[in-house]
């Protein structure tokens, strides 16, 4: 029986996480946050001090982790065991995600940790490349974005929230550069898979992407 997989791909802080979980669980899917595959493998990396451009250090650790994910309201990721989750928002944390995803052996050791999420009834995949690489064979696909300036406002209102200091126009610069980095990267850059829905969630509720994102599965 042929699993049902939706891929939702975008950049950094454009929502992809909280509209696909929320779908996952509308759906009662599988989910597979890809982001956090690349933000467990650099909280491993920077626990055991590698150097993140070693790419052989990287793949053995890759190969060695064991990850597990807990979906619920809040999105729960054990690494060996032991909860990573609030490591895995981390400014220092998402930087070295994107150096370590830019080694192209990395990145073909965590491709099969990805599709082994392909499971009934169903999977939502989110992440940079799931449609053009993980899953390009997926029925449903779409790419969520937002005006870098919105994603910046967003992640400082998060930063304020949770009771950290943060600076609107260094995130800006930081998302701006990291955009740039995800595109520019010869192994899986960030693009958008050419049968995707392409939604701007910049001047869009929460509420308003989940439903049209739910439309296109129905």
């Amino acid at each position: 029986m042929t699993v049902p997989v939706l891929t939702i791909d975008g950049p950094s802080g454009a929502g992809k996480g909280t509209v696909s979980r929320a779908v996952a669980k509308k759906l009662g899917w599988n989910y597979l946050d890809s982001g956090s595959i690349y933000r467990s493998l650099a909280v491993a990396a920077l626990k055991q001090q590698a150097d993140l451009e070693d790419e052989a250090a990287i793949v053995n650790i890759a190969r060695a982790m064991v990850l597990e994910f807990d979906c619920g309201d809040e999105l729960i990721v054990k690494l060996d065991g032991e909860d990573i989750s609030a490591q895995l928002g981390l400014e220092g944390t998402g930087n070295a995600a994107s150096v370590v995803a830019a080694l192209p052996e990395v990145r073909s050791v965590l491709l099969q940790k990805q599709k082994d999420f392909k499971q009934l009834p169903g999977l939502v995949a989110d992440g940079r490349d799931m449609g053009t690489v993980v899953f390009p064979d997926a029925e449903n696909k779409v790419f969520l974005t937002a005006s870098a300036a919105e994603r910046a406002k967003r992640r400082y209102k998060q930063l304020i929230e949770k009771g950290n200091d943060a600076n609107l126009a260094q995130i800006t610069h930081e998302i701006e550069e990291r955009d740039r980095r995800d595109m520019e990267r010869k192994a899986a850059p960030l693009a958008m898979a050419s049968d995707a829905l392409y939604i701007d969630s910049s001047d869009m509720t929460l509420e308003s992407v989940i439903d049209e994102v739910l439309n296109l599965i129905q």
